[in-house]
């Protein structure tokens, strides 16, 4: 260790207020009492962003002050940080860690550790970390001065990071954008030849072959074992030994561009969540029809409350509008030229943004290693 650094606990250097629930009948969303922070429902996307107001409650219990480090402390959510955008309540889920001196150097120091205190919770599925594991947490503390000069070569390395981060994300969506309103255009124009008819006038739907295996039955081999999200395993034997589309049934999404609708060739197994589509190809293309429903929001064509689904008889009464087969062909080849690209970005962007999370970690290493 450094000269002049020192190990301390984290209760020697921070005020630690454990969160409290209040009753749950003080609870309000109309701004009577005080707002309350009781978990990642309160807290914005970045770590270090600022908590939002979603609830209040009349009978306050433990306080937080604006600029706290506000921690999770319960459930698979723990670790995960804000900073308290305003004097409030804290429940049970999060405590409130204030510093004696200076509060950024906290706020870093926790940033580096989260993969850590979670792996302190007691709890094999839903973590808790008591206060006497917080207050006995120990971490590195330099002089003041070293402390300041440290936390500025971070924030400026970070700000540099997230507009990286930010410029990546906005090429992706203005891809994103570009290939959705492609989409509209191709399914909104109407030509010569152009018709509508229901799904099931345009494929055979060979739902009742499919059979689910259950984990533990699985016999493990190379076939990949499809479900309504893509391949969830891969077994010995297969059901199916064509080309065909899968649609989610249920646990899927149905929103535009969710892609609940993919391709699939060879020899796979699929289970009883997503719906099996031959189409009738002397009138329908395969990826025609993939990209018409994933533009399309088939929501309202989703029933169930508490599961919902795309049953077979809804799926069989979505209109599909069928363009002669050169036209399908052609329109078909530029959607999917421009969605490579979009994938392609989409590709680079998550190992961009892997890349950048290794450098923040790796900053963050040497900033409490006195290598900075």
């Amino acid at each position: 260790m450094k000269k002049g650094w020192q190990t301390k606990r984290l209760a020697d250097v921070c005020e630690i207020i454990m969160g409290q629930s209040p009753d749950g009948e003080s609870y309000n969303t109309t701004g009577e009492g005080v707002p309350l922070i009781n978990g990642p429902v309160e807290f914005s996307d970045e770590s270090f962003g600022n908590t939002i107001r979603s609830k209040f409650t009349t009978q306050p219990t433990k306080f937080c002050k604006e600029g706290d480090l506000i921690l999770c402390v319960r459930g698979s959510t723990t670790g995960r940080m804000n900073i308290a955008g305003f004097d409030a309540c804290v429940g049970r889920g999060v405590a409130a860690i204030r510093a004696k001196q200076y509060q950024p150097w906290i706020n870093h120091f926790i940033s580096s550790k989260r993969d850590e205190i979670h792996g302190k919770g007691t709890g094999a599925t839903f973590p808790n970390v008591s206060g006497t594991t917080l207050a006995d947490f120990e971490m590195v503390v330099p002089p003041l001065p070293e402390q300041r000069r440290i936390v500025g070569i971070l924030d400026e390395a970070f700000e540099g990071i997230a507009t990286v981060k930010a410029n990546a994300e906005k090429n992706l969506q203005n891809a994103r954008a570009l290939f959705e309103s492609h989409l509209q255009s191709v399914f909104t124009q109407r030509g010569k030849g152009w018709v509508k008819k229901p799904l099931g006038d345009l494929c055979d739907v060979l739902d009742n072959q499919r059979k689910p295996i259950t984990k533990r039955d699985r016999v493990p081999g190379d076939i990949p074992y499809y479900g309504a999200n893509g391949i969830q395993d891969y077994v010995d034997g297969f059901i199916f030994d064509e080309p065909l589309v899968l649609v989610g049934e249920d646990g899927a999404k149905w929103g535009a561009e969710e892609r609940t609708a993919f391709a699939v060739s060879g020899k796979c197994w699929v289970n009883n969540h997503a719906h099996v589509l031959r189409p009738n190809r002397s009138i329908l293309l395969d990826h025609w029809l993939i990209f018409f429903l994933n533009s399309s929001d088939l929501n309202e064509c989703v029933s169930g409350l508490t599961v919902p689904k795309l049953n077979q008889g809804s799926l069989r009464e979505i209109p599909i509008p069928v363009p002669p087969l050169p036209v399908q062909k052609e329109l078909t080849e530029n959607a999917r030229e421009l969605d490579s690209e979009t994938q392609r970005l989409a590709s680079l962007y998550e190992r961009k943004l892997a890349v950048l999370e290794a450098l923040k970690k790796s900053l963050l290493h040497q900033a409490f290693t006195g290598q900075l």
